[in-house]
């Protein structure tokens, strides 16, 4: 895995938001040149403000313009791309959904149209989502192969994101160029970090810090739960195989974790509450009019263990807990010392991962 990435420059688009600051940190100690590109730090409280260093070239530009990511390419020619930045929120979709349209389905065009004119190497991971199916709550998980579509405008536009990224990849980037493209799929991470509004975890730490109740809008929601860093674990499985060969060129994988895995909202802040002193929670789904979120979302994996050797490492017991104990650093300890915590949780993924002989991690 190092050897992949050691000296490579390496462009994270939203390196600034949860899982980019994860990716970012987890890039640099694999020795690569780290080249961050996103309009802004998405919360108050971060987790890249804990990271940041003088080793990441931070750049702030917003991928809704097609000109600056041109020249960031041009300028400091990428060997990989991470394309994450992304208007992540379902709800906030629906508060401005032209700017989520804008960020996700033209900020991947954007992309994809710099990558169509660049002359050198590089292999490219778009970072899409689980909600990019047209969920039907069905109780199997979705493959890769299933219908692209979703209600709410989070969902379509990542929905329309995957259309672009298919015409784009049959009509300009063929297996024998210099561009190969990868597309990653997955949500519901969870992990030390996301501070983002409406989220499980951050509510639940947010409110009982200060001793306050979290309210549960949907406790009985199910979803696939899985640490931040198994997705990222997928996402760079992935770049590798890329880099290798181009045999998995254009080809799109679900990262999440086995299919008998998956809890409801309640059992994960019951599970959180093994960690907390203050533990309080009010169910306000009777009374909750919000807008729509599916209750019932699961992925199919096998694709990816079948071609990439990859499979989750952390159980959601062990999941739970590694983000417990992040919060409770985070509130209880020194907070100068939370790079040094997360880094600490990579090599023990790592570590976890080689005990498993997951292909990415020998």
């Amino acid at each position: 895995m190092k050897q992949t990435f050691q000296n490579k420059t390496v462009l994270i688009t939203g390196h600034t938001g949860f899982k980019g600051s994860w990716l970012t940190l987890w890039m640099q100690s694999l020795g690569a040149n780290v080249i961050g590109f996103s309009k802004d730090i998405p919360t108050e409280t971060s987790h890249f403000k804990h990271i940041n260093n003088n080793d990441l070239i931070d750049l702030r530009h917003d991928i809704s313009d097609p000109i600056k990511i041109k020249e960031v390419i041009d300028k400091y020619k990428p060997d990989f791309i991470f394309h994450l930045a992304a208007q992540a929120l379902v709800r906030d979709s629906y508060i401005d959904p032209v700017c989520t349209w804008n960020t996700n389905t033209f900020g991947t065009l954007n992309l994809l149209e710099a990558l169509r004119i660049y002359k050198n190497k590089c292999i490219c991971i778009f970072i899409t989502s689980d909600k990019c199916y047209d969920n039907v709550e069905w109780i199997w998980g979705y493959k890769e192969t299933d219908a692209i579509g979703g209600p709410d405008p989070y969902s379509a536009s990542k929905g329309a994101a995957e259309l672009v990224l298919k015409s784009y990849i049959k009509s300009f980037f063929n297996k024998e160029g210099n561009i190969r493209i990868g597309i990653a799929r997955a949500g519901n991470v969870i992990g030390g970090g996301d501070w983002a509004n409406d989220r499980i975890i951050p509510d639940c730490v947010k409110s009982w810090s200060k001793n306050q109740p979290v309210e549960l809008r949907n406790p009985n929601s199910t979803r696939p739960w899985q640490h931040v860093l198994e997705p990222l674990s997928g996402y760079i499985a992935l770049a590798i195989e890329l880099f290798k060969s181009n045999k998995l060129h254009g080809e799109a994988f679900n990262f999440g974790p086995p299919s008998f895995q998956n809890n409801t909202v309640y059992e994960l802040v019951n599970e959180m509450s093994k960690y907390w002193d203050q533990v309080k929670w009010n169910d306000i789904s009777n009374s909750y009019n919000g807008p729509y979120e599916s209750s019932l979302l699961k992925l199919n994996c096998d694709k990816a263990l079948f071609y990439l050797k990859w499979k989750s490492v952390w159980d959601f017991k062990e999941t739970v807990k590694k983000t417990s104990l992040w919060y409770k650093e985070y509130y209880q300890g020194d907070t100068n010392l939370i790079k040094k915590f997360s880094e600490q949780q990579i090599l023990e993924y790592i570590d976890n991962a080689k005990k498993f002989d997951i292909k990415w991690a020998i």
